[in-house]
């Protein structure tokens, strides 16, 4: 498969990058929406309407109830994420690391890996969200 193309078309590389940069947009607009609608709106605006998501474990159709229920139970949120990779299956990848504030007053810090699909339209079709984070002192909790 050639990666240039007729005039009118992306090549591999210019897809790649576009998508890239949308992902990286997924986390910033993802700190920002909280407090900003147009930012929550342009980060819904990322994802199909049916995406799968995936974290903890189970699969939820869609991003908008996964994104409104977090915030339901945090006040504020701050990620930093490595470089996203392509994988050979065509999925992108990075590791990320957040500190948060929960909505009872506790502040926490975790951090895991984000694997995403994207269509040829540059929306998220997939998120699949791995804590890696153990819950350290765990001997400290009552």
């Amino acid at each position: 498969m050639s990666n240039t193309t007729t005039a009118g078309n992306t090549t591999n590389a210019q897809h790649t990058d576009k998508n890239i940069t949308m992902l990286n947009n997924y986390f910033r607009l993802y700190d920002a929406s909280r407090t900003d609608d147009r930012a929550m709106q342009d980060l819904l605006s990322l994802f199909t309407q049916d995406a799968e998501i995936v974290s903890g474990g189970r699969s939820r159709t869609g991003f908008e109830v996964v994104i409104k229920t977090f915030y339901e139970h945090n006040k504020d949120i701050k990620h930093m994420w490595d470089a996203w990779v392509l994988q050979p299956d065509g999925s992108y990848l990075t590791n990320w690391a957040v500190c948060g504030q929960a909505a009872d007053g506790t502040v926490y810090a975790k951090a895991g890996i984000d694997i995403m699909r994207v269509n040829d339209k540059g929306q998220i079709t997939y998120l699949k969200n791995v804590q890696t984070t153990e819950e350290e002192y765990s001997e400290f909790n009552s």
